[in-house]
């Protein structure tokens, strides 16, 4: 018997993040690093040097969780935050080399993460889920 919440878009979007989140977290826990701290060392493996606010915009995150979360990696020494040469005000993070040694391994984490979660998926229907999710992100 279906109930009105295997039918709600909302319920079955929630489902299906506390599953991925809870595959991606497990690959993750072996390094000590949560999802959202991974996003992060993602987004200065790309872009070293980025100032607090420049993260947070890129990763759609707010500024008190970003806070809190750079605290917790500048302490776990993933990461070290530094005042803007030019601009006091503004932090800087950088890579540390306990971050950088893990440049490659922690790529390969996710895609495995991904394959886990997409498994017994066509092609046509990852590429189309790619592309639903990507529409609904806006």
């Amino acid at each position: 018997m279906m109930t009105a919440y295997d039918d709600c878009i909302i319920f079955l979007l929630a489902k299906a993040y506390q599953k991925a989140h809870g595959v991606f977290k497990r690959r993750l826990q072996a390094h000590g690093l949560t999802p959202i701290q991974h996003l992060i060392l993602e987004a200065l493996w790309l872009d070293e040097g980025l100032s607090a606010g420049e993260i947070g915009k890129r990763l759609v995150l707010d500024s008190a969780t970003l806070s809190g979360v750079l605290d917790r990696m500048a302490e776990a020494d993933w990461i070290a935050k530094e005042p803007d040469p030019e601009d006091k005000r503004i932090v800087r993070v950088y890579l540390t080399e306990k971050a950088q040694a893990l440049s490659q391994t922690l790529p390969l984490e996710r895609e495995k993460a991904n394959e886990e979660i997409l498994q017994g998926f066509t092609l046509e229907e990852k590429v189309l889920l790619k592309r639903l999710l990507r529409d609904m992100k806006g």
